[in-house]
C-alpha cells in the first residue's frame, strides 16, 4: 500500500478523531484549518478508497468512509518507512534528531527515562528468561 500523502493524513486524523464520517463532515473540519471545497475532499477520499486507506459503505443516497488501519499502525508503518529511508535502520539517530532539534519539555524528558527504563527493564526480564530455557535444555555447562 502507498503511504497516505500529507493531505491524506489530514484526512485520516479527522476520521480517526471523530470515527467514520460522511464526506460532508470531514469537509467542514477540513475547513477549519482552511478553505477546502467539497469536490476536492471527496475526490481526496475516493482515491484512498482505491489505494486501501479507507473503507465506506453506503448511508441511503451518501456514503460512509472509516479508516482501514487504525491510526497507530498507520503511524508505525511511516515510522518504519523513514526510519529505513532517512536513517538507515538507525533508531538512535532517529531519536537524536528528533531531540536535538526541538525544544524538549521537561515532562517529555521524564517520559522518554520512563520509556528507556522500561525497555531495560524488558531487556533484562528477555535476559534472564532466555538463560534459563538454555539451562534447562542443556545448553549450559554445571
Amino acid at each position: 500500500m502507498n503511504p497516505p500523502t500529507p493531505a491524506e493524513l489530514e484526512i485520516l486524523a479527522i476520521l480517526w478523531r471523530l470515527g467514520e464520517s460522511k464526506t460532508q463532515a470531514v469537509n467542514d473540519e477540513l475547513c477549519k484549518v482552511r478553505p477546502v471545497g467539497y469536490t476536492t475532499t471527496l475526490k481526496t477520499m475516493q482515491i484512498m478508497e482505491q489505494k486501501g486507506l479507507l473503507g465506506r459503505k453506503k448511508d441511503g443516497k451518501s456514503h460512509i468512509y472509516f479508516p482501514v488501519e487504525n491510526q497507530q499502525s498507520t503511524q508505525g508503518s511511516l515510522l518504519d518507512r523513514l526510519l529505513n529511508s532517512a536513517f538507515a535502520g538507525s533508531k538512535t539517530a532517529l531519536v537524536m534528531q528528533l531531540f536535538g532539534n526541538k525544544e524538549v519539555s521537561k515532562d517529555e524528558v521524564q517520559e522518554l527515562k520512563k520509556f528507556l527504563d522500561q525497555l531495560e527493564s524488558n531487556e533484562a526480564a528477555n535476559q534472564s528468561a532466555n538463560n534459563l530455557r538454555n539451562r534447562n535444555h542443556g545448553h549450559f555447562k554445571s
